[in-house]
């Protein structure tokens, strides 16, 4: 590939696949842009690097949204991180059948157990909370 000329790129909204493909390769072109040598020319790469950046990640947000995590999938993952046994979470859920039926989505959330779980596991309440 040719060396980017970075006198003709020009920041605009990015509102199609084409115009994200392109902002994507020029992402990757100036991803270096703080190897420059000249330091005016290095300054300039990473204003338009930082510019397309932030388009084009706002266009992915939009057109391309991460899906909310499943609290009761995520619980059951963090007790994984956590090398935890059901006994061991079980006074954050009220006991240890409470877990049982929870993590089997068989029981719903309570409030005092979303403030538990988020305390001693870390999980965000705003996860949790989507049950």
């Amino acid at each position: 590939m040719a060396k980017l000329d970075i006198s003709t790129i020009k920041i605009e909204p990015i509102t199609n696949e084409e115009q994200f493909a392109n902002a994507s390769a020029i992402i990757d072109e100036l991803i270096d842009a703080d190897l420059i040598q000249d330091e005016v020319e290095r300054q300039k790469a990473l204003d338009i690097l930082e510019a397309i950046t932030i388009l084009a990640s706002e266009y992915e947000k939009k057109h391309y949204p991460i899906p909310k995590p499943d609290p009761i999938e995520a619980i059951k993952e963090r007790i994984e991180q956590l090398q935890l046994t059901q006994k061991e979470v079980a006074p954050y859920f009220g006991g240890e059948n409470r877990v049982s039926e929870v993590l089997n989505k068989k029981r719903n959330l309570t409030l005092k157990m979303i403030k538990q779980i988020h305390k001693h596991l870390g999980i965000p309440a705003e996860i949790l909370l989507a049950y």
